[in-house]
Protein backbone atom coordinates (compact mmCIF):
# COMPACT_ATOMS: atom_id res chain seq x y z
CA UNK A 1 0.00 0.00 0.00
CA UNK A 2 1.33 3.41 -1.36
CA UNK A 3 0.64 6.42 1.41
CA UNK A 4 1.11 10.04 0.77
CA UNK A 5 4.35 11.63 1.56
CA UNK A 6 4.76 13.11 5.15
CA UNK A 7 7.44 15.69 6.90
CA UNK A 8 6.84 12.83 10.13
CA UNK A 9 7.28 9.84 10.69
CA UNK A 10 5.48 7.27 9.19
CA UNK A 11 6.48 3.59 10.10
CA UNK A 12 5.53 0.00 8.47
CA UNK A 13 4.65 -2.84 11.03
CA UNK A 14 5.58 -0.72 14.05
CA UNK A 15 5.00 -2.58 17.34
CA UNK A 16 2.26 -1.17 19.64
CA UNK A 17 3.20 -3.18 22.72
CA UNK A 18 5.55 -0.98 24.00
CA UNK A 19 3.14 2.07 23.42
CA UNK A 20 0.32 0.85 25.96
CA UNK A 21 0.35 0.89 29.51
CA UNK A 22 -0.97 -2.62 29.80
CA UNK A 23 2.49 -3.44 27.38
CA UNK A 24 0.18 -5.81 24.98
CA UNK A 25 -1.01 -5.66 21.61
CA UNK A 26 0.09 -6.71 17.69
CA UNK A 27 1.40 -4.44 15.85
CA UNK A 28 -0.06 -1.12 13.69
CA UNK A 29 0.23 -1.61 9.48
CA UNK A 30 1.51 2.21 9.71
CA UNK A 31 2.20 3.79 12.94
CA UNK A 32 1.99 8.03 11.97
CA UNK A 33 3.25 10.77 14.10
CA UNK A 34 2.98 13.66 12.51
CA UNK A 35 5.31 16.96 12.52
CA UNK A 36 2.56 19.50 12.57
CA UNK A 37 -0.98 20.15 12.02
CA UNK A 38 -0.40 20.61 8.71
CA UNK A 39 1.26 17.45 7.97
CA UNK A 40 -1.65 16.11 9.45
CA UNK A 41 -3.80 17.42 7.30
CA UNK A 42 -2.22 16.72 4.24
CA UNK A 43 -1.55 13.42 4.56
CA UNK A 44 -5.27 11.79 5.76
CA UNK A 45 -6.81 14.59 3.18
CA UNK A 46 -4.47 12.46 0.42
CA UNK A 47 -4.88 9.05 2.25
CA UNK A 48 -7.01 6.69 -0.02
CA UNK A 49 -10.56 6.71 2.01
CA UNK A 50 -10.90 3.08 2.32
CA UNK A 51 -7.36 3.19 4.53
CA UNK A 52 -8.74 2.73 8.06
CA UNK A 53 -7.79 5.76 10.69
CA UNK A 54 -6.82 4.79 14.49
CA UNK A 55 -6.10 8.09 17.00
CA UNK A 56 -4.31 7.05 19.76
CA UNK A 57 -3.35 8.85 22.82
CA UNK A 58 -0.61 7.55 24.81
CA UNK A 59 -2.45 3.98 25.76
CA UNK A 60 -3.67 4.12 28.73
CA UNK A 61 -7.43 3.13 28.17
CA UNK A 62 -6.58 0.78 25.74
CA UNK A 63 -6.09 -3.00 24.73
CA UNK A 64 -4.95 -3.66 21.53
CA UNK A 65 -5.63 -7.05 20.34
CA UNK A 66 -2.78 -9.11 19.54
CA UNK A 67 -3.35 -9.72 15.95
CA UNK A 68 -2.71 -5.72 15.55
CA UNK A 69 -4.44 -2.55 13.83
CA UNK A 70 -5.21 -2.60 9.80
CA UNK A 71 -4.97 0.72 8.10
CA UNK A 72 -3.18 4.03 10.31
CA UNK A 73 -2.48 4.55 13.27
CA UNK A 74 -2.29 8.09 14.17
CA UNK A 75 0.11 8.94 17.54
CA UNK A 76 0.18 12.81 18.19
CA UNK A 77 3.72 13.96 19.72
CA UNK A 78 5.99 16.63 19.66
CA UNK A 79 3.83 19.78 18.39
CA UNK A 80 0.91 18.73 20.12
CA UNK A 81 1.60 18.82 23.52
CA UNK A 82 1.72 22.96 24.29
CA UNK A 83 0.03 24.29 27.00
CA UNK A 84 -1.14 28.38 27.38
CA UNK A 85 -2.85 30.57 29.46
CA UNK A 86 -5.09 33.16 28.84
CA UNK A 87 -7.13 34.95 31.80
CA UNK A 88 -9.56 31.91 32.77
CA UNK A 89 -9.01 29.79 30.11
CA UNK A 90 -6.43 27.12 29.18
CA UNK A 91 -5.59 25.66 25.99
CA UNK A 92 -3.88 22.48 26.04
CA UNK A 93 -2.84 20.39 22.73
CA UNK A 94 -4.34 17.14 22.35
CA UNK A 95 -1.26 15.21 23.30
CA UNK A 96 -0.25 16.86 26.64
CA UNK A 97 -0.85 14.87 29.35
CA UNK A 98 -3.72 15.30 31.67
CA UNK A 99 -1.60 15.38 34.92
CA UNK A 100 0.57 18.63 33.48
CA UNK A 101 -2.16 20.47 32.17
CA UNK A 102 -3.73 20.27 35.77
CA UNK A 103 -0.98 21.31 37.02
CA UNK A 104 0.26 24.23 34.82
CA UNK A 105 -3.92 25.34 35.42
CA UNK A 106 -3.13 25.30 39.26
CA UNK A 107 0.24 27.28 39.03
CA UNK A 108 -1.92 29.83 37.25
CA UNK A 109 -4.73 29.56 39.86
CA UNK A 110 -6.68 27.69 37.67
CA UNK A 111 -8.88 24.89 38.70
CA UNK A 112 -8.80 21.75 36.79
CA UNK A 113 -7.62 19.21 39.38
CA UNK A 114 -9.97 16.90 38.58
CA UNK A 115 -7.46 15.84 35.75
CA UNK A 116 -4.57 15.24 37.78
CA UNK A 117 -5.05 11.58 38.71
CA UNK A 118 -6.45 11.13 35.29
CA UNK A 119 -4.34 9.00 33.70
CA UNK A 120 -3.63 9.69 29.91
CA UNK A 121 -3.52 12.97 27.17
CA UNK A 122 -5.82 15.48 26.47
CA UNK A 123 -7.20 14.21 23.51
CA UNK A 124 -8.25 11.18 25.12
CA UNK A 125 -9.65 12.90 27.67
CA UNK A 126 -12.01 15.27 25.49
CA UNK A 127 -13.05 12.30 23.54
CA UNK A 128 -14.43 9.73 26.41
CA UNK A 129 -15.43 13.08 28.71
CA UNK A 130 -13.00 11.74 31.19
CA UNK A 131 -14.26 12.42 34.88
CA UNK A 132 -13.19 12.07 38.45
CA UNK A 133 -13.96 13.47 42.18
CA UNK A 134 -17.52 14.22 40.42
CA UNK A 135 -16.05 16.79 37.52
CA UNK A 136 -15.88 16.39 34.14
CA UNK A 137 -14.52 17.22 30.78
CA UNK A 138 -17.94 18.67 29.58
CA UNK A 139 -17.95 21.07 32.55
CA UNK A 140 -15.36 22.70 31.72
CA UNK A 141 -14.38 22.02 28.09
CA UNK A 142 -15.21 25.44 25.74
CA UNK A 143 -14.02 24.17 22.32
CA UNK A 144 -12.21 21.44 20.49
CA UNK A 145 -10.21 21.30 17.04
CA UNK A 146 -9.98 18.54 15.31
CA UNK A 147 -8.92 17.41 11.90
CA UNK A 148 -11.43 15.36 9.88
CA UNK A 149 -10.78 11.86 7.95
CA UNK A 150 -10.71 13.95 4.86
CA UNK A 151 -8.19 16.53 6.17
CA UNK A 152 -10.62 19.15 6.88
CA UNK A 153 -9.98 21.33 10.27
CA UNK A 154 -13.13 21.56 12.40
CA UNK A 155 -14.01 23.33 15.38
CA UNK A 156 -16.38 21.64 17.74
CA UNK A 157 -18.64 22.73 19.91
CA UNK A 158 -19.22 20.84 23.37
CA UNK A 159 -23.03 20.76 21.72
CA UNK A 160 -21.29 19.46 18.99
CA UNK A 161 -19.89 16.95 20.77
CA UNK A 162 -22.81 16.05 22.38
CA UNK A 163 -21.24 14.74 25.73
CA UNK A 164 -22.94 11.83 27.88
CA UNK A 165 -21.21 9.38 30.56
CA UNK A 166 -17.51 8.61 29.83
CA UNK A 167 -18.37 9.45 26.05
CA UNK A 168 -18.38 11.73 22.89
CA UNK A 169 -19.78 11.97 19.53
CA UNK A 170 -16.72 12.74 18.18
CA UNK A 171 -16.09 10.37 14.76
CA UNK A 172 -14.44 7.90 15.09
CA UNK A 173 -11.90 8.63 12.65
CA UNK A 174 -10.99 12.14 13.45
CA UNK A 175 -8.01 13.57 15.52
CA UNK A 176 -8.38 15.68 17.94
CA UNK A 177 -5.78 18.33 18.23
CA UNK A 178 -6.53 20.71 20.98
CA UNK A 179 -8.95 21.95 23.12
CA UNK A 180 -9.85 24.75 25.53
CA UNK A 181 -11.06 24.70 29.08
CA UNK A 182 -12.49 27.02 31.54
CA UNK A 183 -11.80 27.08 35.38
CA UNK A 184 -12.85 28.99 38.11
CA UNK A 185 -9.64 30.79 40.17
CA UNK A 186 -9.05 29.80 43.36
CA UNK A 187 -5.30 29.94 45.84
CA UNK A 188 -2.55 28.17 43.47
CA UNK A 189 -1.48 26.40 47.17
CA UNK A 190 -4.78 24.83 47.70
CA UNK A 191 -4.68 23.61 44.50
CA UNK A 192 -1.73 21.92 45.06
CA UNK A 193 -2.42 20.45 48.49
CA UNK A 194 -5.68 19.53 46.83
CA UNK A 195 -4.00 17.21 43.89
CA UNK A 196 -1.44 16.03 46.92
CA UNK A 197 -4.72 14.60 48.52
CA UNK A 198 -5.86 12.96 45.20
CA UNK A 199 -2.73 11.47 44.29
CA UNK A 200 -2.71 9.93 47.77
CA UNK A 201 -6.27 9.07 47.96
CA UNK A 202 -5.57 7.46 44.76
CA UNK A 203 -2.35 5.17 45.45
CA UNK A 204 -3.89 4.02 48.73
CA UNK A 205 -6.71 2.23 46.94
CA UNK A 206 -5.74 1.39 43.00
CA UNK A 207 -2.99 -0.44 42.05
CA UNK A 208 -0.88 2.41 40.11
CA UNK A 209 1.79 -0.04 40.50
CA UNK A 210 1.33 -2.06 38.31
CA UNK A 211 0.43 -2.27 34.55
CA UNK A 212 -3.29 -1.66 34.37
CA UNK A 213 -5.54 0.80 31.83
CA UNK A 214 -7.60 2.85 34.70
CA UNK A 215 -11.40 1.35 35.64
CA UNK A 216 -12.01 -1.61 33.00
CA UNK A 217 -15.58 -1.32 33.31
CA UNK A 218 -18.13 1.94 33.61
CA UNK A 219 -20.16 2.45 36.67
CA UNK A 220 -23.29 0.72 36.41
CA UNK A 221 -24.92 3.92 36.47
CA UNK A 222 -27.42 6.66 34.47
CA UNK A 223 -26.28 10.11 33.00
CA UNK A 224 -27.33 13.15 32.31
CA UNK A 225 -27.65 15.79 29.73
CA UNK A 226 -24.51 17.30 30.90
CA UNK A 227 -22.61 14.15 30.41
CA UNK A 228 -22.40 13.74 34.75
CA UNK A 229 -22.66 10.45 36.01
CA UNK A 230 -26.31 9.91 37.91
CA UNK A 231 -25.05 7.95 40.90
CA UNK A 232 -28.27 8.21 42.48
CA UNK A 233 -27.76 4.22 42.87
CA UNK A 234 -24.80 4.60 43.80
CA UNK A 235 -23.93 1.37 42.11
CA UNK A 236 -20.19 0.74 41.52
CA UNK A 237 -18.52 -1.68 39.28
CA UNK A 238 -15.95 -2.76 41.72
CA UNK A 239 -18.81 -3.77 44.28
CA UNK A 240 -20.69 -6.35 41.69
CA UNK A 241 -17.30 -7.37 40.43
CA UNK A 242 -16.58 -8.08 44.40
CA UNK A 243 -20.43 -10.12 44.73
CA UNK A 244 -19.58 -12.27 41.77
CA UNK A 245 -16.59 -13.52 43.69
CA UNK A 246 -14.34 -12.15 41.15
CA UNK A 247 -11.81 -9.98 43.15
CA UNK A 248 -8.54 -11.11 42.07
CA UNK A 249 -9.42 -13.65 39.32
CA UNK A 250 -7.29 -14.78 37.02
CA UNK A 251 -6.74 -15.81 33.27
CA UNK A 252 -3.08 -16.92 31.90
CA UNK A 253 -1.40 -13.43 33.02
CA UNK A 254 -4.16 -11.16 33.17
CA UNK A 255 -5.48 -10.60 36.99
CA UNK A 256 -8.56 -8.51 38.02
CA UNK A 257 -6.79 -6.63 40.89
CA UNK A 258 -7.05 -7.97 44.41
CA UNK A 259 -6.12 -3.64 45.74
CA UNK A 260 -9.37 -2.74 43.44
CA UNK A 261 -11.53 -5.24 41.66
CA UNK A 262 -12.26 -2.91 38.73
CA UNK A 263 -8.46 -2.45 37.05
CA UNK A 264 -7.52 -5.13 35.11
CA UNK A 265 -3.87 -5.84 35.30
CA UNK A 266 -1.00 -7.59 33.41
CA UNK A 267 0.32 -9.60 36.36
CA UNK A 268 3.11 -11.26 34.13
CA UNK A 269 3.37 -12.51 30.71
CA UNK A 270 -0.57 -11.80 29.80
CA UNK A 271 -1.35 -11.67 25.94
CA UNK A 272 -4.22 -8.91 25.20
CA UNK A 273 -6.54 -12.21 24.35
CA UNK A 274 -6.02 -13.29 28.68
CA UNK A 275 -7.07 -9.59 29.55
CA UNK A 276 -9.76 -9.29 27.12
CA UNK A 277 -11.01 -12.85 28.20
CA UNK A 278 -10.75 -12.40 31.86
CA UNK A 279 -12.77 -9.31 31.82
CA UNK A 280 -15.81 -10.58 29.49
CA UNK A 281 -15.64 -13.71 32.09
CA UNK A 282 -15.88 -10.95 35.04
CA UNK A 283 -19.26 -9.54 32.67
CA UNK A 284 -20.52 -13.25 32.17
CA UNK A 285 -20.51 -13.59 36.22
CA UNK A 286 -21.52 -10.30 36.93
CA UNK A 287 -24.80 -10.79 34.72
CA UNK A 288 -25.51 -13.88 36.33
CA UNK A 289 -24.99 -12.83 39.70
CA UNK A 290 -26.33 -9.31 39.88
CA UNK A 291 -28.00 -9.29 36.58
CA UNK A 292 -26.49 -6.23 35.61
CA UNK A 293 -24.83 -6.28 32.04
CA UNK A 294 -21.36 -4.14 32.68
CA UNK A 295 -19.81 -1.97 29.95
CA UNK A 296 -16.41 -1.79 29.09
CA UNK A 297 -14.80 1.55 29.97
CA UNK A 298 -11.22 0.49 28.47
CA UNK A 299 -11.31 0.39 24.58
CA UNK A 300 -10.11 -2.99 22.63
CA UNK A 301 -9.16 -2.46 19.10
CA UNK A 302 -7.46 -4.47 16.48
CA UNK A 303 -7.46 -7.79 15.01
CA UNK A 304 -7.85 -11.72 17.16
CA UNK A 305 -4.50 -13.01 16.49
CA UNK A 306 -5.30 -15.91 14.14
CA UNK A 307 -3.25 -18.32 15.89
CA UNK A 308 -3.58 -21.50 13.82
CA UNK A 309 -2.91 -19.39 11.08
CA UNK A 310 0.33 -18.22 12.93
CA UNK A 311 1.33 -21.50 13.33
Amino acid sequence: MKLPEVRGVLTAGRALSDLTWLRVGGPAEWLFQPADEADLASFLKALPPDVPVFPMGVGSNLIVRDGGIRGVVVRLGRGFNGIEISGNRITAGAAALDAQVAKRAAEAGLDLTFLRTIPGSIGGAVRMNAGCYGAYVADHLREAVAISRTGERVVLSVQDLQFSYRQSHLPREWVLISATFEAISADPADLDANMADQIAKRDASQPTKERSAGSTFRNPAGFSSTGRADDVQDLKAWKVIDAAGMRGARLGGAQMSEKHSNFLINAGGATAADLEGLGEEVRKRVLLTSGIRLEWEIMRVGEILDETHEK
